[in-house]
């Protein structure tokens, strides 16, 4: 209570206060401000003398009530300031808990203290608050606490000693409404009777959450219920709403609606809650941002559709959606138990999965979501994709520090190229890992599909390769890296597994690690694909290469358990190691290269062990395999190359059983030439001709070592050898030859010149095929010469000089001179290939030859003297046999002082010009007839030779030659007659038969006749 008076006489004014109650502090701060403003306007003003003739009091009160009228304001709000904090409020708690119960309805517990604070305006402030359930019949049963209670108080009936609460307000209310309700009639009218403000509260409906709740609820009447409006956060994000909770009707049905907004977002729900506690109605929702209300792209939405609302859960389902013009279909549930839960899905025709993932990624959430996505159409990083089918759920809120995890479930599409991708797997952070099954028939359209995101392609590899496969993978996909720690597939009929991962940046670096049952390379890169290409394409990144294969084929050559390590880093491939087995050989490579438009090898060895020649035989080309006898034989090669490609060092050592072949030089590759020492050596020169030509060298050769020692060039025109040493047991040549490769057929000319030549009995007999096919397959003109030349059963030639033709399958040795010591031999022969029917002729003189043993090798043979021959002779066939059996032409032969052996013609004379039977007989069996003068001349036909005249003359010699001679058969038919002298017949003895044992029979009729009539 309140009092003042004033009296203007006196100039003194007087105050009087009487306060009874809880307003008496604030009275006294009331005096003591009057007081002091008394005393301020009383004070003359400092500094300033009294003015004359003016009464002292008359010249101070305009000051002093300007002094009063600024100062009281100043000490009347200090006193509202400071009374608070020498007043105790917390023994009126009781008092203060029934009036915040009459005003919520409900009654109302205070445990802490109790504080009242007058400006901005009075408020008392208690904590520790507890409410509980409603005091009206039929009002719900809800008790929840608070740590603070607000009472605005008016400020008039404070100071009139009352406290009568104008508003009520809660602080970090922790509101608990049960839910599933346990009475859902009941709900709406319990809560229609609740009438405060909530801060900083918090509203737990069943397990989901809503923080940082400022709302005032303002309780209706019996029309109206319950309305409530402000705002909350849910889920990270910051939502305005406006709800009105209706009474229920007889039938026990309660309107509901519910306005949310969140930015320039809106949604709207509009229904009714039955007495079973589910509440059926429409929403409707649109909105700038999609991603502000679901974790999706960003873009304007619109969708409507039907909400229902159970116990357990909230749904919005047949929803008509547009996102950002694109219509859709979908729904959305918000489950309430077991645990908070958010579900949407989602059916349109075209999707972008990276603006729906990155938003999982970066929007976090505070309760398990969960997506399910269907399109016909979609994009992933760049990627289409078809028929996409993904179910998307993501873990609630995670530990601090802790990356969310969304996982994926029955994800599946198609990829360009028919691929059909089945994936499962889960998203940490920035973490993909996933297992992955694919099947498809065109696996080269997907990996060029994927080119873009990973930095892969399939332009070096052969259109007919990477078609169909399937398999099995499992990915790990983080920022800049994607890796399959796991693969199994089966790919153009391979089978493949193993690991692998690719790192993104600046310069990718790709590691793989495969396993494969067959491997063939045949057709694996691309047509046309050259050295300068194929760097550009492996210029730009890393790799480390592992890859190992039960079969590998190319080339026609079959590598089994091959095993490749290699690596390729700035440029630089290196070849850790290359091994396998080829025909039972163990082989190895490695080496370095360096990329560029002309690589550069280093260190680049190529090593093949083996236990037999066979395993060289399956690298080389057809036809170039070591006979039969050397690929029994042991095996060990290596090679090595160092350099840029058009100045290639290469050296190559191999041992084969006793042989050991060694060369050295240089390559160019671009230019296909190259030059260098090649060395061959081997201890049995016979048995190395027998072992790797085939052939049988006989005695030509002779016993001892072999020895090839050549320097060698080859280019695209052809092989030269400008000088080669050659030692082959007995024989020795040396020359240069060159093989010219420009022409219809190689071309092989050059010169070469031999020692000792030891020439092999042909054998006659033989109708084997001669190798003369092998004349057409190459031309030759090659100067020839041999030191000594030993033809079987012949007098040796010396200094034999010629040129040796072959042209068109024709071949000739023209010019040939040889020396018979001191005879001359000269001619020419041909040997014809190139018709059906080979053909060979001969036309040769000799001149002067010394005779010294037997010439023709016949019974009657010339055995000494000094001779000259000429021959024209041909044939035709393709074995020795048919070749004599065709012989013809003619021959003649001239001797002069010599001795013809089988006979003695002399005697013989002498011995019938006496009629000495016995010695005539004795002269024709044997002996040897010397001669001053001899005259041969055959004509050979069909292998015949008929001797058409021979005749011997000498000191009591006239012999006279008559016969044949069979070729083919070495049959034989001659008579030698001697005419004794004038009056007595000639006598004679005839060979007949075989050459080698012919029959003797002496011709002696006439002269026995003559004998006897004598």
């Amino acid at each position: 209570m309140f009092h003042a008076t004033d009296s203007a006489r006196s100039s003194r004014a007087e105050v009087r206060c009487q306060v009874t109650g809880p307003a008496g502090a604030g009275c006294a701060a009331i005096r003591a401000a009057i007081t002091g403003a008394r005393a301020a306007v009383a004070a003359p003003p400092p500094g300033r003398a009294h003015d004359a003739g003016v009464a002292p009091e008359m010249r101070r009160r305009p000051f002093r009530l300007l002094a009063a009228a600024l100062l009281l304001p100043a000490v009347l709000l200090g006193a509202l300031w400071a009374a608070p904090l020498f007043t105790d409020w917390t023994a009126r708690r009781d008092q203060l808990a029934e009036l915040a119960s009459a005003r919520l309805g409900r009654p109302v517990t205070l445990h802490g203290p109790v504080r009242l604070r007058l400006l901005p305006h009075p408020v008392v402030e208690a904590e520790g608050v507890t409410l509980g359930a409603s005091n009206d019949p039929g009002g719900d049963n809800l008790a929840f606490s608070a740590g603070a209670l607000r009472l605005r108080v008016d400020g008039g009936a404070l100071l009139l000693g009352r406290i009568a609460p104008r508003e009520v307000a809660l602080v970090g209310a922790e509101l608990r409404l049960p839910w599933p309700p346990s009475d859902a009639a009941g709900l709406p009218g319990g809560l229609s009777a609740l009438s405060a403000e909530l801060v900083d509260s918090r509203l737990i409906l069943g397990s989901l959450r809503l923080d940082a709740v400022q709302a005032r609820l303002t309780a209706g009447d019996a029309a109206r219920g319950l309305r409530a409006e402000g705002r909350f956060a849910w889920n990270g994000l910051a939502w305005r709403f406006d709800a009105v909770l209706g009474r229920p009707g007889f039938d026990g049905i309660t309107p509901v609606e519910l306005n949310l907004a969140m930015g320039d977002a809106a949604l709207s729900a509009r229904g009714v809650l039955t007495p079973d506690g589910t509440l059926e109605g429409t929403i409707e929702t649109a909105g700038p941002d999609l991603s502000l209300f679901v974790p999706g792209p960003p873009g304007p939405f619109r969708a409507r559709g039907r909400l229902t609302v159970a116990a357990e859960l909230l749904a919005a389902d047949d929803l008509a959606i547009d996102i950002a013009g694109s219509p859709a279909r979908g729904a959305l549930t918000l489950r309430l138990l077991p645990e908070a839960r958010l579900d949407a899905a989602l059916q349109a025709g075209r999707i972008d999965l990276d603006a729906w993932l990155g938003a999982l990624r970066q929007r976090p959430g505070t309760i398990p979501l969960g997506l399910d996505l269907s399109a016909e159409a979609a994009t992933f990083r760049g990627i289409p994709l078809r028929r996409l089918r993904a179910a998307v759920s993501r873990d609630g809120a995670a530990a601090e520090g802790a990356a969310s995890r969304i996982a994926l479930s029955d994800v599946s599409a198609l990829l360009p190229g028919n691929t059909a991708v089945d994936l499962r797997g889960a998203v940490t952070g920035e973490r993909l890992e996933a297992t992955a099954r694919f099947a498809g028939t065109d696996l080269r359209a997907t990996i060029d599909s994927l080119g873009a995101a990973l930095g892969l392609g399939t332009d070096w590899i052969a259109p007919a390769r990477l078609r169909g496969g399937e398999g099995r993978a499992r990915l790990v996909v983080e920022p800049g890296s994607v890796a399959v720690p796991e693969l199994t597939a089966t790919i153009d009929n391979a089978r493949v597994s193993g690991a692998g991962v690719l790192r993104q940046g600046p310069r990718p670096a790709l590691g793989l690690g495969l396993n494969l049952d067959t491997l063939d390379l045949e057709g694996w890169l691309r047509p046309g694909l050259d050295w300068p290409t194929a760097s550009r394409m492996l210029g730009g990144i890393d790799a480390n290469l592992r890859l190992a294969a039960e079969r590998v084929r190319g080339g026609g050559v079959t590598l089994e358990r091959a095993s490749l390590d290699g690596a390729l880093e700035n440029g630089r491939l290196t070849l850790r190691r290359l091994a396998g087995r080829v025909a039972g050989g163990d082989l190895a490579a490695s080496g370095t290269a360096t990329l560029g438009a002309s690589p550069r090898l280093s260190d680049v060895t190529v090593e093949l062990a083996a236990p037999n020649g066979r395993a060289l035989a399956a690298l080389l080309p057809a036809g170039w395999a070591p006979g039969s006898g050397l690929a029994e034989e042991a095996l060990a090669l290596r090679a090595t190359l160092n350099g840029a490609p058009e100045a290639l060092a290469a050296q190559l050592g191999i041992d084969l059983g006793e042989a050991r072949l060694e060369a050295g030089g240089t390559l160019d590759l671009p230019g296909r030439k190259g030059a260098g020492n090649l060395t061959l050596r081997h201890p049995g020169a016979p048995r190395f001709l027998a072992d790797a030509l085939g052939l049988d060298p006989g005695e030509w050769v002779g016993q001892g070592s072999l020895s090839l020692v050549a320097g060698l060039a080859a280019g695209p025109q052809g092989v030269s050898a400008e000088r080669f040493d050659l030692v082959a047991g007995g024989f020795r040549a040396s020359g240069a030859l060159s093989l010219a490769l420009d022409g219809p057929r190689p071309r092989l000319s050059g010169r070469v010149a031999a020692e000792n030549l030891l020439l092999p009995a042909v054998p006659w007999a033989s109708r084997a095929p001669l190798p003369l096919l092998a004349l057409r397959a190459a031309d030759a003109e090659l100067a020839v010469s041999v030191a000594r030349l030993e033809p079987a059963g012949l007098p040796p030639l010396r200094d034999l000089r010629g040129r040796l033709r072959l042209l068109a399958g024709v071949l000739s040795l023209e010019e040939a001179e040889a020396s018979l010591e001191p005879g001359t031999l000269r001619g020419t022969a041909t040997l014809d290939a190139a018709g059906d029917v080979p053909r060979a002729t001969l036309a040769a003189t000799l001149r002067g030859a010394p005779i010294s043993g037997p010439v023709l090798g016949l019974p009657l043979d010339l055995v000494a003297g000094e001779a000259d021959a000429e021959a024209r002779l041909a044939a035709e066939g393709s074995s020795p046999a048919t070749l004599l059996a065709t012989l013809s032409g003619e021959a003649s032969l001239a001797a002069t002082r010599g001795v013809l052996a089988g006979l003695d013609a002399a005697a013989a004379g002498r011995a019938a010009a006496a009629g000495d039977e016995a010695g005539l007989r004795a002269a024709l069996a044997g002996g040897a007839t010397g001669f001053d003068s001899l005259a041969l001349r055959a004509a050979v036909s069909a292998g015949r030779a008929t001797l058409a005249e021979g005749t011997a003359t000498g000191e009591g010699v006239a012999l006279t030659l008559r016969g044949d001679l069979d070729l083919p058969r070495a049959a034989l038919d001659l008579l030698a007659v001697e005419a004794p002298g004038e009056g007595v017949p000639p006598v004679g003895v005839r060979l007949t038969g075989s050459v080698a044992q012919p029959r003797r029979i002496a011709d002696l009729a006439a002269w026995l006749r003559w004998r006897a009539e004598r």
